[in-house]
Order: structure tokens, then C-alpha cells, then sequence
């Protein structure tokens, strides 16, 4: 099961403030993210640029697609960072969650858990040539990540 888990934002990440560069801060990160690694379960991480540096694109049915620069208000609702687990469950990412040191020292820090939609879950969803294309583009990316 691949799940995204993230680093949720808080307004000194938002001026991009980094966490004190504290040896203790570094060694116990780069610990978990060692044992995650270890274990098999992380597929990718990073740490995510200020809102500032950012835009966002929105849409509408009526044709119009809108470019929005950077800062965006709500700090409470940006990402400040992820990781990409494959884990066996849910609750196996909520345990490994909670062995997380705090990502934000001195604040409240807080992870977010989201399971993405497998393959699977879209066989009954989608039309079926378009599920063959989703196959295609996924086994194409597979081999592209390998070759690498």
C-alpha cells in the first residue's frame, strides 16, 4: 500500500525558517529515515520550499485556468515536506508515524497519513481503455525509474 505522508507547515517553515540546525535534530532524522529505508518502506522524500516560492493553478469548467502566485494564507493547510512509504497497512504507517521525530522542534509539529488509490482501485472506476492507458503509463514509468 503506498502511502504519502506529510509534513505539515507551520508559519516559521512559511518564512523558511529551518528547524535549528542542531546535531541531535540531524542524527535522529537521518536514524528514522535510515530505518525506514532498512525496512524497505521508503520510496521518496523532501522537504518542501515556502508556499512563497510556489503557485497554483486552478481550474474551471468554463475553459479559464488561473495562475496564483505564492504565499498561499492558510499556513495550517500547506505541506512543508513528505515521505512515500509502502507499508502493509494503515496502521503500520500510523506506527511508524509515531516513531517520527518531531519535524518542527520547538513547535507543534504534525504528519498527515494518506493512502493513495492503487491500480485496483480504479478497475470498476474508470473506462476500460483508459485503465489499459493507466497500466501502460505505469509500467512505462517502472522502467524509466529503473533505467535510471
Amino acid at each position: 500500500m503506498k502511502i504519502l505522508v506529510f509534513i505539515k507547515a507551520t508559519a516559521n517553515s512559511e518564512m523558511g525558517i529551518l528547524p535549528p540546525a542542531t546535531e541531535k535534530l540531524w542524527a535522529d532524522m537521518g536514524k528514522f529515515n535510515e530505518q525506514l529505508v532498512k525496512a524497505g518502506i521508503m520510496q521518496g522524500a523532501d522537504g518542501l520550499k515556502p508556499s512563497s516560492a510556489g503557485k497554483r493553478i486552478k481550474f474551471s469548467d468554463r475553459g479559464k485556468t488561473t495562475v496564483i502566485d505564492g504565499p498561499f494564507a492558510e499556513t495550517k493547510e500547506l505541506i512543508a515536506g513528505y515521505w512515500i512509504w509502502n507499508v502493509k497497512s494503515l496502521d503500520e504507517a500510523v506506527e511508524w508515524a509515531k516513531r517520527c521525530p518531531n519535524p518542527r522542534p520547538g513547535e507543534e509539529g504534525v504528519l498527515e497519513i494518506r493512502p493513495c488509490y492503487a491500480l485496483e482501485d480504479l478497475a470498476d472506476l474508470v473506462p476500460k481503455e483508459e485503465f489499459q492507458r493507466e497500466v501502460r503509463l505505469r509500467k512505462q514509468v517502472a522502467r524509466q525509474r529503473k533505467s535510471k
